[in-house]
């Protein structure tokens, strides 16, 4: 009972995605879930962010012994080859499904050879360590989903991951209530929920109620039909293939990710798909619209995935038509809505028949509502509690139900991301703060693009720069000739002669100041006059660079 428990949570706190936790007890550690986080539309040119395991890297005395995932979703598998590049050789546990998933971005990363992947199944105890760690099903949006319940010596930590208490799934496999139920028996210390829908009220729609709409869509729908879903919602491609064989269509699948997850779940016999259904994606055009489905990426409007390309006609094979119906499976992720926005009104212009919910129930949520977290409060009985997965509201909200479940307000902590809870035999407490920031990924870069770069993109974008060339004497400090000037996405030179008898003012009025008297500092001068004048004269405030050469 001496060593000390603590709770460090690197990511998914304060925030929608990048889902990454850290259970100490002493020296040993486990890591549970490795996840991204999707960039939002201020973060130009960032293709996703990772959490930040610098507190990890640091711990030298720190042994992790690995890395546990609840389910195959990228905002809690995404980060895998970044943190196994980083701690090569901790092992790596995950259901059937998951492992598979997971395989894949390894091999992709040529890190396969990097770690053990060790495969469990739901209800399975596993040993990590010296930790002891129940495993339960919970249903979700993919197959293979768990919670997990780690023996301390305090009591269990349980850790819902993704959940909702859909008793008709698709899978037919429903929670683990008499797991559960035998966690709150042995004595539950900590509870860690997800808050994703802690401000919806009452129950999260089964996923049988997509089914519905689904087959109202397909037996309508006279030409092709395109549906556009999470890359890893195994669920829903079934679904899809399902309605395809029962309206006599064929099936397409567009988009990497996509097609290699669904390669990987048909093999493991998880994706029930008969090869004569499946069709190549560059043969589709043989095929009457009224006879093809296609699946595909893009439904959070990402600019690089399949249906984004669509609706700005910009992929290579592909065209929208007009009578396509294109159904979008998702809700939109926080910070997404304006990319998802205009890429439903693309689809439109261009011909397309869109439907998404709210227009048809094409798509139900994965998480819990208040009354299944309420339901989850009350198997586990925990004495303390501690909002995760969810921005600050969300956390906040379910804290707010977790109190009216009866949780004395002082047992529970709402935490953001490198904020650390304590655990010994004298209860619960808030410990030390450590990093727990964004690291932004941007191509081969990871950790290089910093708030600083990401600002000076916002302006760039925003208003564009300019840029003025200027020749002097390098003894007497005298002009020669013109300044050149150089504008992007600031103004149309052409178009703006006083302007630029403006900005050759300037130059002449700062540059005929003596060159002695301003220190070396001319330049830092020039940008400072020229971008007060600029402003001044159009009340934008575009990146000013100048050039001085001495001659």
């Amino acid at each position: 009972m001496s060593k000390k428990l603590r709770i460090v949570p690197l990511g998914g706190l304060g925030e929608i995605g990048k889902n990454m936790a850290v259970i100490e007890l002493g020296e040993d550690a486990i890591i549970i879930d490795t996840g991204i986080m999707f960039p939002t539309n201020n973060m130009p040119g960032i293709d996703y962010i990772i959490p930040d395991f610098r507190y990890l890297l640091d711990r030298k005395d720190l042994t992790i012994h690995g890395i546990l995932y609840t389910h195959g979703h990228e905002d809690h598998t995404g980060a895998i080859a970044h943190v196994i590049d980083a701690f090569r050789g901790v092992p790596i546990y995950a259901t059937p499904l998951t492992s598979a998933l997971l395989e894949v971005k390894l091999r992709e990363a040529k890190l396969s050879s990097e770690t053990t992947l060790n495969v469990f199944h739901p209800g399975d105890t596993l040993k990590v360590g010296p930790f002891r760690v129940d495993s339960y099903h919970i249903p979700h949006s993919i197959p293979d989903c768990v919670g997990f319940a780690v023996h301390t010596p305090y009591g269990l930590i349980v850790h819902s991951g993704d959940y909702k208490f859909d008793n008709t799934p698709p899978n037919g496999k429903k929670a683990d209530y008499a797991k559960l139920a035998d966690f709150q028996r042995k004595g539950v210390l900590l509870l860690m929920g997800d808050s994703t829908n802690a401000e919806r009220p009452g129950w999260t729609p089964s996923e049988a109620v997509v089914s519905g709409a689904f087959d109202s869509i397909f037996r309508q729908a006279k030409g092709r039909i395109i549906v556009a879903t999470f890359a890893s919602h195994i669920s829903r491609i079934q679904q899809v293939a399902d309605f395809a064989a029962r309206y006599g269509r064929k099936l397409a699948i567009a988009g990497h990710s996509m097609i290699e997850n669904a390669k990987t779940a048909r093999r493991m016999g998880i994706l029930n798909i008969e090869d004569d259904m499946l069709v190549n994606f560059d043969k589709i055009s043989s095929l009457p619209p009224s006879q093809l489905v296609i699946m595909a990426t893009g439904s959070q409007g990402e600019p690089s995935a399949v249906l984004s390309k669509l609706a700005y006609g910009q992929h290579r094979t592909l065209d929208i038509i007009t009578g396509d119906t294109v159904i979008i499976s998702a809700h939109t992720i926080p910070g997404n809505e304006e990319e998802v926005s205009q890429t439903i009104n693309r689809l439109f212009q261009r011909g397309a028949d869109v439907i998404y919910d709210p227009i048809a129930p094409v798509h139900v949520s994965g998480h819990a509502s208040q009354e299944e977290m309420r339901l989850l409060m009350s198997l586990l009985s925990p004495k303390y509690f501690m909002p995760v997965h969810g921005e600050l509201r969300h956390l906040k909200a379910h804290a707010r139900l977790a109190a009216q479940a009866g949780i004395p307000t002082e047992h529970i902590f709402v935490c953001e991301n490198g904020m650390t809870l304590e655990i010994d035999k004298s209860g619960v407490r808030r410990g030390e703060r450590v990093p727990g920031g964004y690291v932004f990924v941007d191509g081969s870069g990871v950790g290089d693009i910093g708030r600083a770069v990401i600002r000076d993109r916002e302006i760039l974008a925003r208003d564009g720069f300019i840029m003025v060339i200027v020749n002097v004497d390098g003894q007497t400090g005298k002009l020669l000739g013109d300044p050149e000037i150089i504008s992007r996405g600031f103004v149309y030179l052409r178009d703006a002669d006083h302007l630029v008898e403006q900005i050759k003012h300037t130059v002449n009025e700062v540059m005929m100041t003596g060159h002695q008297s301003l220190n070396g500092r001319r330049r830092e001068k020039l940008q400072e006059s020229l971008s007060r004048m600029l402003f001044n004269e159009t009340r934008r405030k575009p990146m000013v660079f100048s050039i001085i050469n001495e001659r």
